[in-house]
């Protein structure tokens, strides 16, 4: 079984990250006792389950992202200003 990122994973809710904790469990009960057909299903359910804290994690990039830019053009808008000297 394929674990998220921690990134990901401190992401999901209480209760997504209970079910995505049962899901691993049971995928790696699976994997040992060699059904990885049935262990393949789990892990496509995995991966379902954390696409929605994959959106959130994209949206803190992108929202750090545009801070960032209207942070550095502020700072080129101070610096173009004349000084008081």
């Amino acid at each position: 079984m394929r674990h998220c990122s921690v990134q990901v994973r401190g992401l999901l809710t209480r209760d997504e990250l209970d079910r995505y904790n049962g899901l691993m469990e049971v995928g790696g009960f699976l994997e040992d006792a060699g059904r990885y057909d049935l262990a393949y299903t789990v892990q496509k359910e995995v991966d379902i389950l954390i696409l929605p804290a994959i959106e959130r994690l994209k949206d803190k990039s992108r929202t750090r992202d545009r801070e960032e830019q209207e942070f550095l053009a502020s700072r080129e808008q101070d610096d173009s200003l004349p000084s008081a000297e």
